[in-house]
This record gives C-alpha cells, structure tokens and sequence, in this order.
C-alpha cells in the first residue's frame, strides 16, 4: 500500500502524539510509589503512600497532573462497601 504522505508530516505527527501523552494510570502511579516505599525500606501504609502522594502534588507541573494526584489522595480515603 502506497503512502502519499510527506515524511516530515509523518514525523512532526509523532511527535505531536508523545508530546501530548496522557499521564499514567492511577494503578501505574500507585505502582511507582508503593515500589519507591518498599525500595527505601519503609513500611507500607495508607500513611506513607499519602505522604508520598503529597509531595508529589506539590511539585506537579500542571493542572492535570495536580488532579492526578489529588484523585489518587481521595481514593486512600474511600471506602467499598
């Protein structure tokens, strides 16, 4: 099949995609986090990944990473029936 596309826009395309890459899943985030807990030798608790989820608010670099975050704090504090 005959691609009648210039390479360059095929290219600037790709890189519009990455450069717009959504942030990872609340299950890659919380994935991330108990990992850098259990590494530093901590215990793990709904404490320490609040902590954890905390800090990384307060260095978030945007909007939505800010709601990320804030939604992962909300998720420590609900409970399933």
């Amino acid at each position: 099949m005959r691609q009648d596309r210039n390479p360059s826009s095929a290219s600037s395309a790709i890189t519009r995609y990455f450069n717009e890459a959504s942030l990872p899943s609340q299950q890659e985030t919380l994935g991330l986090i108990v990992g850098e807990i259990l590494r530093s030798g901590r215990s793990l608790s709904r404490k320490t990944i609040c902590t954890k989820l905390i800090c990384r608010l307060e260095q978030a670099n945007s909007s939505e990473e800010e709601l990320h975050y804030q939604q992962l704090i909300g998720l420590m504090f609900t409970t399933e029936r």
